[in-house]
């Protein structure tokens, strides 16, 4: 493995960058204010500003670390964050990264999710030296394997209720992509 942490990832519509601080009110209003972007996810919908600020602060005191992957998504013709993907577990000694993501409302569908996951996937195998990418779902959230699915990666299985979200226990359906089938 070869870290070098977050860096900013520039594509067609999007550039993907550490959060700041000064991130906090964009989060809030964009999507972790949103209970309906929240309900799959694993962290509790932000009741205030504060929440917010407190979260990005506490992200922007993490990127001196190598092994830490965590970017803004901003949508270049909103010049904002509307979202967030990030590196959600690792491990060295196999190779292999789960990405989480999540986007606010406003922007589903439009295949932005898509667009950062492939950049994020491209930057971890090309520049990190990742063998495996791999992402999960809860099957009562179609669209997030469809993401997968558009970016190549393949279904390897539903385990049943083995995660947890903010709608309680559930099942899981894995993907991944290795280096080798891109």
């Amino acid at each position: 493995m070869k870290h070098h942490g977050t860096f900013e990832i520039v594509t067609a519509r999007l550039t993907l960058l550490p959060f700041r601080p000064d991130d906090a009110p964009a989060m809030f209003a964009n999507w972790a204010s949103d209970p309906e972007v929240t309900k799959y996810l694993t962290w509790p919908t932000h009741s205030s500003v504060e929440v917010s600020r407190m979260i990005c602060s506490d992200w922007a005191s993490r990127y001196d670390r190598d092994d830490y992957y965590n970017w803004a998504i901003w949508l270049d013709e909103v010049n904002e964050p509307i979202g967030s993907i990030s590196v959600v577990n690792q491990d060295d000694k196999v190779g292999k990264a789960e990405i989480g993501y999540c986007i606010g409302r406003a922007w589903w569908g439009q295949g932005i999710v898509a667009e950062a996951l492939n950049a994020v996937m491209d930057f971890l195998f090309d520049n990190e030296g990742y063998q495996r990418i791999e992402a999960r779902h809860d099957p009562r959230n179609p669209n997030s394997g469809a993401v997968m699915r558009k970016c190549g990666m393949k279904y390897e299985g539903t385990m049943r209720q083995s995660d947890w979200n903010n709608q309680g226990i559930c099942d899981a359906c894995w993907y991944a992509l290795l280096r080798d089938e891109r």
